[in-house]
């Protein structure tokens, strides 16, 4: 009869020590010993990161907003100024001030203007304290400069995203002559010093909504950018199998290219989208600093930062505040684009 030594049935092959998991084929979770060379259910999952196939790209984002945390807490700021700017009218009654009432009392006259008490006049009256010689509450303004702001860029961003997706998906799909004349297009409105025309057209317009006048001059400049991206996505979707397939179906070219064409190139034209917010909101602050944007007594970021400029040594608060939430208004919405960006667009993003 064959002995076993002492803590023999612990040791490993060749007297490795305790036995190593590795050493024989890993078990399923009901005990079962999976076949040779084959991973647990859900091992290279939870390793990887990987979800399901076909996942769709809101299911990717969603994920990777659980997974970032950064990402959680640009997602809560671009929600924060939201609801900010949806809810601005409420928030300066709740203040108890309007962007537009002035109040005297609240700065002194022998001193230029300047707001009473420290850190330019913050007080439970006015929450972020007062502009100087006017005494307009700068908590009513901000958030009311937030609505102006966020308007702007989301209005001229729904023009940008559908008026260059509808034209790099036409060239990209119908190629020759439609794809020669779009191109061209793109080139020569990129060709175009853009900020200084808008500045030339803003000046020229005189008696007309400058909320909408801006909206539209941001956009008409913005979409060849996302036509390219969008062209050049549906180049190489146009030959696809199933694209083909129901070609040879008898498909329209419409049901073709809103069924199977659109649908391919959403997850760029979204991570487009979101990098494309921040760039509106800074070229509307910069149209409104250079003061051929929104105009008194309407209130803008870029505006206050403007008019803040000759306080900045005697109340700096009035140029912090504004720029302070422009600043962040603009990272929030670039962090976010960039995690979507990695998420729906990768190689994109490695170019």
């Amino acid at each position: 009869m064959t002995t076993t030594a002492p803590g023999a049935a612990e040791q490993g092959p060749a007297g490795r020590g305790p036995a190593d998991p590795g050493d024989g084929p890993p078990a399923a979770p009901d005990g079962t010993p999976a076949p040779d060379g084959a991973p647990p259910e859900g091992a290279a999952r939870t390793r990887t990161g990987d979800v399901p196939p076909g996942s769709s790209p809101w299911q990717l984002a969603r994920r990777e907003l659980r997974r970032r945390p950064a990402v959680r807490i640009s997602l809560c700021v671009v929600l924060l100024f939201v609801l900010m700017a949806v809810t601005a009218p409420w928030l300066g009654a709740l203040g108890g001030w309007s962007p537009e009432e002035f109040d005297k009392s609240a700065v002194d006259p022998y001193l230029g203007g300047l707001p009473l008490g420290s850190f330019g006049g913050i007080s439970p009256e006015h929450w972020l304290g007062v502009e100087p010689v006017t005494g307009r509450d700068l908590f009513a303004r901000v958030v009311h400069g937030a609505q102006v702001s966020l308007l702007i860029a989301f209005a001229a961003t729904a023009i940008v995203v559908v008026t260059g997706t509808a034209a790099g998906i036409a060239a990209g799909y119908f190629g020759g002559r439609t794809d020669a004349v779009l191109s061209r297009l793109m080139d020569l409105t990129m060709s175009f010093p853009s900020l200084i025309f808008m500045i030339a057209m803003l000046s020229v317009a005189k008696d007309v909504n400058r909320i909408v006048l801006m909206t539209a001059v941001i956009g008409v400049f913005g979409w060849p950018g996302i036509a390219r991206v969008v062209r050049g996505q549906t180049l190489s979707l146009k030959h696809r199998e199933y694209v083909d397939a129901a070609r040879v179906g008898g498909a329209s070219s419409w049901r073709i290219l809103t069924r199977d064409i659109l649908p391919g190139v959403a997850g760029p034209v979204i991570a487009y989208t979101t990098l494309l917010i921040p760039g509106m909101i800074s070229t509307e602050a910069a149209l409104s600093y250079l003061g051929v944007g929104v105009r008194p007594p309407t209130p803008s970021w870029g505006q206050m930062i403007a008019e803040s400029v000759a306080f900045y040594e005697t109340d700096p608060m009035y140029f912090v505040i504004p720029s302070v939430f422009l600043f962040l208004a603009v990272l929030a919405f670039t962090l976010l684009g960039d995690a979507l960006r990695d998420i729906l667009d990768p190689r994109g993003g490695r170019t």
